[in-house]
């Protein structure tokens, strides 16, 4: 059985993995097919393939507002060269500091919470930051349990205002890129509640009127319910199927490699339609 995963994090935004460790681990896992999809930036696509040269998937996973849907979308064998693509990492720089600025501001004014010089020093210089950044030195603080406890109790309060990318754009950008848009887990990340699946439906309509081409169907956070429910919508609308865990390494508890749903079900290349994003 050809073992895949695509959907992973290197410590250029926020898996606790080096890509090197990665490559090293992925190799141990014996892992055929992967992507290294890091949070708005392709830094680490780059020094992956100077390790595997094309021997993987490039790809990205964008954080996005479509209309009123909070989404990620994934791209899958993009240019990481590509003009349109470079300026809108850019803006989301941009975006991700003022994100940054009102939580550190939040967490002084609401908890009293202040990070060290040493710390801001860390924080300010990552390429990506994210909530499990500055999660994690809450929990080295022994403020909270775990990263997700500390989101929930320190964060998830903060309103940022809407810092994410323009998903029309952002799925343009994929495409133009030479990439394959795929929207990442559709009923409900980690930590977030899931959707049932009459409220899926009307957001599937939109995403696909907006160009997405391809639906995460397996991932590691959903039961076989879930994904049966995906593969069909998948198939009735023509989407790409692709599967992922979402690994972020020591940042995200019980996810290893290739772990692609709850129970953990076998999941072969095969069951996945993921042919046209190899070969990009």
């Amino acid at each position: 059985m050809t073992k895949v995963d695509l959907h992973i994090h290197s410590n250029c935004s926020d898996g606790s993995d080096s890509v090197e460790e990665l490559a090293k681990k992925i190799k141990e896992a014996e892992i055929e097919i992967f992507a290294l999809t890091d949070h708005d930036t392709v830094d680490g696509c780059r020094l992956m393939a100077e390790i595997l040269g094309e021997k993987f998937i490039k790809g990205i996973e964008l954080t996005c507002l479509a209309d009123d849907i909070k989404c990620h979308v994934l791209g899958y064998g993009i240019d990481i060269e590509n003009q349109q693509l470079k300026e809108l990492i850019e803006k989301g720089k941009i975006l991700r500091r003022k994100k940054l600025e009102t939580r550190i501001n939040y967490l002084k004014e609401v908890w009293n919470f202040e990070y060290t010089k040493e710390e801001l020093s860390w924080l300010y210089s990552r390429k990506s930051v994210v909530k499990t950044h500055l999660a994690s030195i809450l929990v080295k603080r022994g403020l909270a349990k775990n990263n997700i406890a500390a989101m929930e109790k320190y964060l998830n309060g903060c309103k940022t205002g809407n810092t994410r990318f323009d998903g029309k754009e952002a799925i343009e950008t994929i495409k133009n890129a030479g990439g394959i848009p795929v929207w990442a887990h559709p009923l409900g990340g980690e930590g977030e509640k899931h959707l049932n699946f009459e409220e899926f439906i009307p957001k599937l309509e939109k995403m696909i009127k907006f160009g997405i081409q391809g639906l995460e169907c397996y991932y590691s956070r959903y039961n076989f319910e879930e994904i049966k429910f995906l593969v069909d919508c998948a198939k009735r609308h023509n989407l790409y199927i692709t599967g992922g865990s979402d690994y972020h390494g020591k940042n995200k508890d019980n996810i290893s490699l290739a772990k692609l749903n709850t129970e953990d079900i076998p999941i072969s290349a095969d069951m996945l339609s993921i042919e046209p994003i190899i070969n990009k």
